[in-house]
This record gives C-alpha cells, sequence and structure tokens, in this order.
C-alpha cells in the first residue's frame, strides 16, 4: 500500500502543474501549459541569441538588411498596437526587438521570445519582396508573442522529468536544460523549411500573422502566394499531413484564404 501511494505523488504533482500552469495565449484565447516564466524566457533567449549572432555571419548584403528591419519593425509596431488595443500590453513587457539577416542558404527564420528575430538569406528568393517577408516575419513573430515556444519546452519538461524537479532542470543541469530550449526553438537541428512547431502552432501563427502584416500595411493575399511557392519547393518531399508537425500544403493554404477577410479588417491600423 505505501508502495501504491509513493507511486501516485508524481501524478498528483503532475496533475497539481497542469492545473496551475495552465495559460492562454494572449490572443487567441487557446489554453495552454507554461511552465516557464517570462523572465526565465526573456533571459535564456538573450543569452541563446547573442551566441547565435557570435556564431554565424550576419549578411553584407545592405539593401536586404535594410528591408529585413524594416518590415520588422512595420510589423513590431502593429503587434504592439494589437496588444495596446486588446489591453494585453503587459504580455510584452522586457521584449528588446532586434532583426537580423545571416549568410546562409537554409530557407529558415525564426522569432525568439523577446523579439530577436533572424532571417536566413536562402528564404528570400522565395519571400521574393517585402510582402513575401512580411507573411514569414508576421508568421514567426506570432510563434513568439503567442508563446509558442515556452509552450513546447513546458511540454518538454513534463516528458523529460514527470513535472518534477522543474527548478532543478533549469539550475542545475545546464546541458540538459539548453538541449530542451534548442530543441524548442528548432536552433538544435538544422531545418529546412521554417521551424516544425506543432500543427495547432503553425496554424495559430498563419492566422495572427496574417492579422499583424495586415495591420502593418501589407497585403495578407501574398500569404497565399508564398506558401504556393513554398509548397512547389517541397513538392514530393511532404510526408501524409497525419505524420507531419505541419498542416499540409494544401490545408493550410485554405485555412489562410478563410483568414484573410477577418485581416483585412486590419489593413493599416497598426501603422502610425
Amino acid at each position: 500500500m505505501r508502495k501504491i501511494k509513493l507511486l501516485l505523488v508524481p501524478v498528483v504533482l503532475v496533475f497539481a502543474l497542469f492545473i496551475y500552469s495552465c495559460s492562454t495565449v494572449p490572443i487567441t484565447g487557446r489554453s495552454q501549459l507554461n511552465l516557464m516564466s517570462d523572465s526565465e524566457m526573456l533571459s535564456m533567449s538573450y543569452s541563446q541569441y547573442d551566441q547565435f549572432l557570435n556564431e554565424n555571419k550576419l549578411s553584407k548584403d545592405a539593401a536586404n538588411k535594410a528591408m529585413v528591419k524594416e518590415v520588422g519593425t512595420r510589423i513590431q509596431k502593429a503587434v504592439e498596437k494589437y496588444f495596446e488595443m486588446n489591453n494585453m500590453t503587459e504580455h510584452l513587457a522586457g521584449y528588446e526587438w532586434e532583426f537580423n539577416l545571416v549568410e546562409s542558404d537554409q530557407v529558415n527564420a525564426w522569432c525568439m521570445p523577446g523579439g530577436k528575430v533572424v532571417v536566413y538569406e536562402g528564404i528570400l528568393p522565395i519571400t521574393k519582396d517585402e510582402n513575401g517577408l512580411a507573411v514569414v516575419m508576421g508568421h514567426e513573430i506570432a510563434h513568439a508573442v503567442a508563446e509558442h515556444g515556452a509552450e513546447r519546452m513546458s511540454q518538454g519538461l513534463i516528458t523529460q522529468l514527470g513535472g518534477i524537479g522543474l527548478s532543478v532542470a533549469l539550475k542545475d543541469k545546464p546541458k540538459q536544460t539548453q538541449d530542451l530550449w534548442l530543441t524548442a526553438f528548432g536552433l538544435g537541428a538544422q531545418v529546412g523549411v521554417l521551424l516544425p512547431f506543432s500543427r495547432t502552432h503553425e496554424s495559430e501563427a498563419d492566422h495572427l500573422g496574417l492579422i499583424f502584416m495586415s495591420m502593418a500595411g501589407y497585403d495578407p493575399h501574398e500569404a497565399v502566394n508564398f506558401w504556393g511557392r513554398m509548397a512547389e519547393l517541397k513538392a514530393g518531399q511532404e510526408p501524409p499531413e497525419f505524420l507531419s508537425t505541419h498542416p499540409s500544403d494544401q490545408t493550410r493554404i485554405n485555412d489562410i484564404k478563410a483568414h484573410i477577410p477577418e485581416a483585412l479588417e486590419y489593413f493599416n491600423s497598426g501603422r502610425d
């Protein structure tokens, strides 16, 4: 009987963590598990971002660097305006926005908590112009402000530790914690096509990204064209949707088309 009681302790603790660590996505209201404090996430984000920039070369293409900063700044202002309009400004506390273009053939981009954004040169031939780039940056920034990385990291901690010893994982096991962080944000692997979030996260980022880019004055219809070009790039390489962390290309495009009328209601409303 004593053994059974001891076995129940971890189960009870895990259940308690789920109850007390549930939050909602700041925009959609979807419930999510988040065991990470904002201060922990921002501190790790800024440290990892600095390390990444030290280990990778920034682009020397002045025109494209300026475009990345221009698009990023416009979407930043749109995000801030959206959160202000919805009385959620506190969710962006501590953000230190930064937009960099790095030398790499990878077709990729990402945004860490706190607004730390990296775009790889390899994605620019597919984005083609500012509108296409706004699709990508809006999508990646949406992942960050919806706290998808923290949710993934929390799920990883639950899986690895059974919900026990979170403080130990964060303080006494730095290598394990760093590996978990890199996995949660897609930096620990060579990723060919954006970051591999879950289908729920991807669809959510598509939706929110459309709103942000539209508020910033970019045409959300371009998202259909961009993802069409991405589908052509991946032709013959995509697994069945039920085996993928991403929605199928056609599912994604259909969902985006359905969200465009809503996004257009915000067009230019986030610009000064």
